[in-house]
């Protein structure tokens, strides 16, 4: 079986030297430095704004509102570190399957007989798609 792990997230220590966005109003249930801290290294994890925003308690919709508050320049630079970290691991993750392969257990009438590998072209096409792709936040102002 020629199948390796996704590489392992980035080391959060460093991705969570960023200073959070003070707030006027300090609210329990609101995002403190710790959720802020705790939002990063969970969108380091996943790369998934959703996900990391229910890890802390909060909504995504809240996340992106305190990303464009003012003085949130270094938030949202974290932000932008570690998301892209987490799409390079994933592209990567693609990339390897894209070109080894799975292997996959092969049965018959319920019984294991032997595997079968393969090359998956969906995966193969999608990695290509996404060596080509601009992240939409990169993208310059539209053109007319």
């Amino acid at each position: 079986m020629h199948e390796s792990p996704p590489p392992d997230p980035p080391g959060t220590e460093d991705d969570l030297d960023f200073t959070p966005v003070p707030l006027t109003r300090h609210r329990h249930d609101g995002w403190t430095a710790e959720r802020q801290r705790g939002f990063i290294a969970a969108l380091a994890e996943t790369g998934v704004v959703a996900r990391a925003a229910r890890a802390v308690g909060m909504s995504a919709a809240s996340a992106y509102n305190l990303r464009r508050r003012p003085h949130a320049e270094s938030f949202a630079l974290a932000w932008d570190m570690v998301e892209d970290e987490a799409r390079e691991r994933a592209f990567a993750f693609v990339r390897d399957h894209a070109i080894n392969g799975t292997t996959r257990p092969r049965f018959y009438r319920g019984k294991f007989v032997g595997t079968i590998h393969g090359v998956e072209s969906r995966m193969a096409l999608a990695a290509l798609r996404a060596c080509s792709a601009v992240p939409p936040r990169r993208r310059g102002p539209a053109q007319s």
